[in-house]
């Protein structure tokens, strides 16, 4: 499946509620799950990012629903990017001229 790095920010709503912020993540982890993705790490930042997270889904459009779903509750913002694996940029190289 697909890797997709995300950089997320809280918004001052989940900043008032960041005590939630444990909660959240497992419960962001579950909705996941259930559609057809799966979380390999949240990790919580110092910086302009306040958490990262590494997920992988079945394609774009899976990831993108997941991304957006989250963004409606209002308590982050999101920055996703498709990561490769080795092997996979390998196959990329192999088509370059």
């Amino acid at each position: 499946m697909p890797t997709y790095v995300t950089l997320v920010t809280w918004t001052d709503q989940g900043i008032r509620g960041v005590k939630d912020t444990v909660r959240r993540a497992q419960a962001f982890s579950e909705a996941a799950a259930r559609m057809n993705c799966r979380v390999h790490e949240i990790l919580w930042t110092m910086g302009s990012y306040d958490l990262v997270g590494i997920v992988e889904a079945p394609d774009d459009q899976a990831a993108s629903r997941l991304m957006l779903s989250l963004g409606m509750q209002g308590n982050v913002r999101t920055l996703t990017m498709r990561a490769f694996r080795r092997e996979e940029m390998e196959e990329i190289l192999r088509g370059l001229p």
